[in-house]
């Protein structure tokens, strides 16, 4: 039996035995391999592994990702028996065959190979991600491969199979509807569902046009288009997902939101995800944007969310107080949700009560009484709100606070002994103050309610498998925000593009924050009626971290770009 990667890891010091016991934590939680999770959580490189490989067996190791490999010598092994080894063939010289494999003792894996191809094997080491990497390169992703079947079956149809017609009053919905049921249909739907799952997207667009029909997946905060489906079907695609949604497939004139449980085997695991569907109907038929709710990335861990020391220290103290309020703000889209789920989670005891009001409730947290919001009935925020006050409360937790009767009963429960966390839209945390005040509650009610403001952004992080230091002036890092004494010693890091991080340098997102507390002093500038930018400037005179600064230090730290803190904040 072959040594396990993290003895051999172990064994060559380049891990601590409490970094492998993390590793295999992570492995048991989510699948995967060993390997894999330890250069995820950045303990080692995949070089190191391969190396450590490549003595343990005594043959060279080979770097798969900057090797380009000849489509004649690539054929020599078919997908199926690439995929059932995990090996890659790499070059071949006379009658000699060069492999890639993880596993160079596998001995049955090379008789075989040998046996199918003719040619004397010689095996060369890589790791188990680059050469899963290789194969979706040369042969496609399973995905990819079942979809292009389902691509040909639908190209294959007959025209005639989804009629596309002009007059919505006369469309045959039976017919409609036993047309989204065909099998290409069926597949080509779930593969769309379950291939966003596998790319970790957090949205997926379906999109018609006038001549053009396709799908976007939202991965790191940007769209990509991922395939254009046959204009021919574009109803049947559409009603299919209406279906699943459990919507009306006869009404396709006003906008409808419905919701898709979905269950799938992922790495060995069964995964349940949810996805939020909202119907639009537009020029051209109707768009449908799906968000995914999958459990497993939600970070209810505070201090893995992209805080800094002191921002978190003010945080954890405002959330732990008796009563009062805490606001989370920021645009659509940029983590508010995740910060007040962790909030609630590091709250959550069984001496606790929390309620919460959240339209829609997007994830499920056992302990925590969670409340759809239903406005064609009459369950708004704020009578949920007033519900709440006579169900004996320690934290409520508001979804939005989107006018002056919810933001008033929100006010008056801070000031009863109840803690109260919310989201605000604004673009920073000083200008929260001046938005309540805006909306018709009273100075000296903000200022007494108030505990503290947070407002965040969501940034992409540098790819770790393929950062390289760049060269950028010293007079642009001064511009940016950087102290001249700073931009003389700070190293800027940025992704060149690699197969892990889909050729765009970035891999996975981190929040920003600017954490302000209201102090005795904010609280007699806001009962003064100071401007926002009066309430910011002290803020920072009294060590508020701003959401330009937050993005400073992570540059910094190598986590992120310049561009990406330039595109989400403002000096």
């Amino acid at each position: 039996m072959p040594p396990k990667i993290g003895d051999l890891l172990l064994k060559a010091k380049l891990i601590s035995q409490e970094q492998l016991d993390e590793a295999l934590k992570k492995q048991k939680e989510t699948g995967g391999k060993v390997g894999e999770h330890l250069v995820k959580l950045g303990h080692v490189t995949e070089q190191d592994i391969t190396e450590v490989l490549s003595q343990q067996y005594s043959v060279p190791a080979v770097d798969l990702d900057h090797l380009e490999i000849d489509d004649n010598v690539i054929k020599l092994i078919p997908a199926e028996h690439c995929r059932k080894y995990q090996v890659i063939p790499v070059s071949k010289f006379g009658a000699t065959l060069t492999v890639a494999m993880a596993d160079p003792s596998n001995v049955f894996a090379l008789d075989d190979l040998k046996f199918l191809t003719g040619y004397n094997i010689e095996p060369v080491v890589a790791s188990d991600m680059a050469i899963v990497r290789a194969l979706d390169k040369y042969f496609g992703t399973d995905h990819a491969v079942e979809l292009k079947k389902v691509m040909d079956d639908l190209a294959t149809a007959e025209d005639a199979a989804v009629e596309v017609l002009e007059d919505d009053e006369a469309m045959d919905v039976a017919k409609l509807e036993a047309e989204s049921e065909e099998a290409p249909v069926i597949r080509l739907v779930n593969l769309i569902l379950t291939d966003a799952i596998k790319r970790k997207a957090s949205d997926i667009h379906v999109e018609p046009y006038e001549k053009e029909f396709r799908v976007r997946f939202r991965m790191d905060g940007v769209l990509y288009e991922m395939m254009a489906p046959p204009m021919k079907l574009r109803d049947a695609i559409i009603s299919r997902i209406k279906i699943l949604s459990k919507l009306d497939i006869a009404e396709k004139r006003l906008p409808q939101d419905g919701r898709i449980k979905l269950k799938m085997k992922l790495q060995e695991r069964t995964k349940e995800i949810d996805f939020r569907v909202s119907v639009l109907p537009t020029l051209f038929g109707e768009k449908i944007v799906m968000r995914l709710l999958d459990k497993d990335n939600l970070m209810l861990d505070l201090t893995k969310l992209g805080f800094e020391k002191e921002s978190i220290k003010k945080f954890e103290e405002a959330i732990f107080k008796p009563w009062g309020m805490v606001l989370v703000t920021g645009p659509t889209g940029s983590g508010k949700t995740n910060t007040l789920y962790s909030s609630v989670g590091k709250l959550n005891t069984p001496e606790t009560n929390i309620m919460t009001a959240e339209d829609p409730v997007e994830f499920n947290i056992p302990g925590i009484n969670q409340v759809q919001m239903h406005d064609a009935i009459g369950l708004n925020f704020a009578a949920t709100l007033r519900s709440f006050l006579r169900q004996d409360p320690n934290i409520i937790l508001v979804g939005e606070i989107r006018d002056f009767e919810t933001a008033e009963i929100a006010v008056k429960a801070a000031l009863t002994g109840h803690l109260v966390l919310s989201t605000l839209h604004t673009n920073d945390a000083p200008s929260t103050i001046t938005r309540l005040v805006n909306m018709g509650i009273e100075p000296f009610l903000v200022a007494t309610s108030v505990n503290l403001v947070a407002a965040q952004r969501l940034i992409r992080k540098v790819c770790t498998n393929c950062r390289e230091e760049v060269d950028i002036p010293m007079q642009a890092l001064i511009n940016i925000g950087y102290s001249p004494e700073e931009a003389k010693q700070i190293k800027i890091f940025k992704g060149r593009g690699c197969e892990i991080c889909n050729k765009t340098g970035y891999k996975g997102r981190i929040a920003l924050y600017e954490v302000m507390e209201i102090t005795d002093e904010i609280r007699e500038m806001i009962l003064s009626g100071a401007s926002s930018m009066e309430l910011k400037q002290k803020a920072v005179e009294d060590g508020m971290i701003t959401l330009r600064r937050s993005g400073l230090i992570k540059i910094k730290n190598g986590v992120t770009s310049i561009e990406e803190v330039v595109r989400e904040t403002a000096l």
